[in-house]
């Protein structure tokens, strides 16, 4: 979506719609919707807005009011868009079982993120925000009931796929089935506007909760009671949750769903994958299981047969995953191999020695070392920090120091203080001529030079660093990290 907009919220919807025309069957056409194009990433961006726009209609979410959901992940992530924008605060409720990724992406984004064990599955989580919801007086969105759900989808993602084959009919359309409200929602605008298209639902093979013909008990309020007997663990997270949801259990009632097919966690990856790596479309475990489905589908068809596939979500939320599992962060054979074709920059091989040694630094000036003593002892935290902006030697020890709660002062030596090119290395010579040391961060404790990132790990590591902070009257608690040396990137601790 080009042009000008007053808010982020103005970009949710309206997602481009993509031919997969590698991995199409010969004959026949399946097409991507890619809900990746949303804001943050997922088709829920789409649901959040929908849900808190309609309570703020009907008067159920007052200004400023907590909003509390429970969520596999990509909800929430699309309501802590929409909340941070209009400015209620969030919190989401959300198994342990879930990737980190998307924690961490909430967290991010203001919201607060309350755990629930995985052994509880997806009704532990849900009875959890009803319960907060309750004792706080919070607004909760309900997803899993709420009928602005399916009719967000209907108004929105349906219209739009009617729009778009409107002039190429479609044969099929395939979706997988978290709440429910993306098919139930979709499947409405095409059983109106394009009767002869089939509603194709999806849902992992090992946990068959839909194909069971097994009812769902529910609350008088729509709410699921207890897990559904056929529920297994399965990899497509954010689909099939360990219940029926009630907007998916109306989709069935109403007749919108015309099929329901089975897939399983190896086919889902491996799309996943051959999407990626043969059409350059980056998505998430549900989105290959619905492709995969979608394509056996095609191959069913006759030729000429079109059929669109949700792609619902990006392979960001999946990093810690078994999507990711055979994916290695150091270079394979192959890629050493790569390496070792030209001489340089090269592990294996020593660096070159320079031509000629290089000329010695000059001396600080009077001015710097005057300078950089009244920081060490100036008035202020008596633990004083010299850091750099960029340097992961500095995260690291900055992470630890905040770890164990204490208050210390940064110089950063590449802030604006230090705009001077000149005026900033002459400082660093004074700092490394004070130190003994030429490099960065470098901490001092009551004046006391302890190190740089290096003497401080040990320091802590040895238990030393606590009696050196105890001595200067630094206030600090315990770290909770059994080696500091685990706070560097993973890079720098292989070295």
């Amino acid at each position: 979506m080009g042009g000008r907009h007053g808010s982020v919220l103005d970009l949710i919807g309206n997602t481009p719609v993509v031919l997969a025309e590698k991995l199409s069957p010969p004959g026949r056409e399946v097409w991507v919707k890619l809900e990746s194009a949303n804001p943050l990433g997922s088709v829920k961006d789409r649901l959040a807005l929908g849900l808190i726009e309609a309570a703020e209609r009907d008067g159920s979410l007052k200004p400023g009011q907590t909003v509390v959901e429970a969520t596999s992940g990509n909800t929430g992530i699309g309501l802590a868009l929409v909340c941070a924008r209009k400015g209620y605060p969030l919190v989401i409720v959300m198994a342990e079982s879930f990737s980190v990724e998307r924690r961490k992406i909430l967290r991010f984004l203001g919201a607060k993120v309350v755990l629930t064990p995985a052994s509880l599955k997806g009704t532990g989580m849900v009875d959890k925000a009803r319960e907060l919801a309750r004792e706080h007086g919070w607004f909760l969105p309900r997803q899993f009931e709420n009928e602005n759900n399916a009719l967000t989808h209907e108004l929105t993602t349906g219209m739009e796929i009617v729009a778009d084959f409107a002039d190429a009919p479609l044969d099929a359309f395939v979706s997988g089935l978290g709440t429910g409200g993306t098919i139930a929602g979709v499947g409405r605008a095409l059983k109106k506007h394009s009767p002869q298209t089939r509603v194709i639902a999806c849902e992992p093979a090992n946990s068959a909760v839909l194909s069971s013909g097994i009812a769902q008990a529910y609350a008088t309020d729509n709410s699921p009671v207890g897990s559904h007997p056929v529920f297994r663990p399965h990899p497509m997270q954010g689909w099939a949750p360990d219940f029926i949801p009630h907007v998916t259990q109306q989709a069935i009632d109403q007749g919108v769903i015309d099929e329901i097919r089975l897939v399983s966690g190896d086919e889902a990856m491996e799309w996943s994958r051959k999407l990626a790596c043969e059409e350059g479309i980056f998505c998430g475990i549900t989105s290959g299981a619905t492709f995969a489905t979608a394509r056996k589908l095609a191959s069913e068809l006759p030729p000429g047969s079109r059929v669109l596939a949700m792609v619902a979500d990006t392979g960001e939320r999946y990093m810690s995953t078994p999507l990711f599992a055979d994916i290695l962060e150091d270079m394979d054979e192959g890629e050493m191999e790569i390496s070792r074709s030209t001489p340089g920059a090269r592990f294996d091989a020593p660096a070159p020695m320079p031509a000629a040694p290089a000329a010695p630094a000059p001396e600080p000036s009077a001015e710097a070392l005057d300078h950089v003593k009244a920081l060490i002892e100036g008035a202020g935290a008596p633990l004083v920090f010299f850091s750099l902006e960029w340097c992961e030697f500095c995260w690291s020890g900055r992470k630890l120091l905040d770890a164990m709660g204490v208050a210390y002062r940064e110089i950063a030596l590449d802030g604006s203080e230090y705009a001077d090119v000149e005026w900033a290395a002459d400082v660093r010579r004074a700092l490394g001529k004070i130190s003994g040391a030429p490099t960065v961060p470098q901490v001092f404790i009551a004046g006391q030079h302890i190190g740089g990132a290096t003497e401080l790990f040990d320091a802590h590591n040895a238990g030393d660093l606590a009696g050196l902070l105890d001595d200067a009257g630094v206030a600090h608690g315990p770290s909770g990290i059994d080696n500091a040396y685990s706070l560097l990137p993973k890079w720098l601790q292989a070295r």
